[in-house]
């Protein structure tokens, strides 16, 4: 195994792809064999993790798929280096042997001189071993356990971001289960209030709602907020109209809160805010409820909604809101024609 990563390493930067098919195929073995041994060499201090691979697809043209190979690092134990008398330049597996010092030549010298014979590997000629994987490691083998100095062998890997990545580069990040189906639940109960969505899709129409739902609103605002949506309208596609149509309103919200940080403020002028007061102070307190049944129940009274429109159009937009406020004014101008 260590001769096969040898052959195909990068020995100028002092890295190799794991490519465990092609090793397993090349050493003639199991690909749990080529895992079991690689796991040696890295607990023996040989190799290093220097990428992790993983299954994602890297779309290389012509190939269907082709996955993120696993790169590994050839090390040397600093002990050897210093036993050895190397002078190296780096550190890690990015350094590089620069020279030896003079006890490492001399070292060097006298193991030239000695005679050595190799050692019999062979592999055994009994029957039943050829052809096998090596047992797997059990509670029975007692091995002791390497002293790392504090140190590890093993790299993290890089901490995935969770999140679903949208146009514009926004990182949204995921919902939680239990949220999803809270959405579904309450798009079950706002599909039967609206007719333009019944013909959409649960997950669909819960996916589209929820900035609706996130705001807090329950499912009888929401229908009220998508019955303004598409006055005089069906969208054939309801949850990619009502993401559209969110979308649009929070550009304009933003564009307008910039304007308005253009302008003078109005509400510092003293007599205004003496208005407001006595303003305040003769109108009862309105309650979101209030605001719920007129926005709900208020559709076929438009022209009781354009009154208060003319009347003063800030109440009416506090109490109606915008959609019922604007088809109000555009059904009395119809009539007034």
């Amino acid at each position: 195994m260590a001769r096969d990563l040898a052959a195909r390493m990068d020995h100028r930067r002092g890295s190799v792809l794991y490519a465990l098919d092609g090793t397993a195929a090349r050493c003639g073995v199991s690909t749990a064999t080529v895992k079991r041994h690689v796991r040696v060499l890295r607990e023996l201090g040989a190799l290093a993790w220097q990428r992790h691979g993983t299954k994602r697809n890297l779309r290389l043209p012509g190939r269907p798929y082709t996955a993120t190979a696993t790169i590994y690092a050839a090390t040397i134990p600093a002990a050897y280096d210093e036993a050895m008398g190397h002078r190296l330049d780096g550190t890690g597996y990015g350094a590089r042997l620069l020279g030896v010092t003079e006890d490492g030549r001399t070292l060097a010298v006298s193991a030239a001189r000695a005679s050595t014979q190799p050692v019999d590997n062979s592999p055994s000629e009994h029957r039943r071993s050829r052809g096998r994987a090596p047992h797997s490691l059990g509670s029975h083998h007692h091995a002791p356990i390497p002293d790392l100095d504090g140190g590890m062998n093993y790299t993290a890997r890089a901490h995935r971001r969770t999140g679903r990545t949208v146009k514009g580069g926004e990182l949204r990040p995921q919902r939680r289960p239990w949220r999803v189906a809270e959405d579904i639940r309450v798009a079950r109960q706002v599909r039967p209030l609206v007719g333009w969505t019944q013909r959409e899709g649960l997950r669909r129409l819960a996916f589209a709602l929820r900035p609706l739902i996130d705001r807090g609103l329950d499912a009888h605002d929401i229908a009220a907020e998508l019955t303004g949506m598409a006055v005089d309208r069906r969208p054939v596609r309801p949850a990619a109209f009502i993401t559209a149509a969110l979308t649009r309103d929070r550009q304009a919200e933003a564009a307008h809160e910039a304007g308005e940080e253009l302008t003078a403020d109005p509400a510092t002028h003293p007599e205004w805010q003496q208005w407001l007061n006595s303003r305040q102070a003769e109108t009862p307190v309105r309650t979101d409820e209030d605001r719920r049944r007129a926005r709900l129940y208020a559709w076929d009274r438009w022209h009781e909604v354009a009154a208060h429109y003319d009347d003063d159009p800030d109440d009416a937009l506090d109490l109606y809101g915008t959609r019922l406020c604007a088809y109000a004014v555009k059904r009395a101008a119809r009539c007034a024609q």
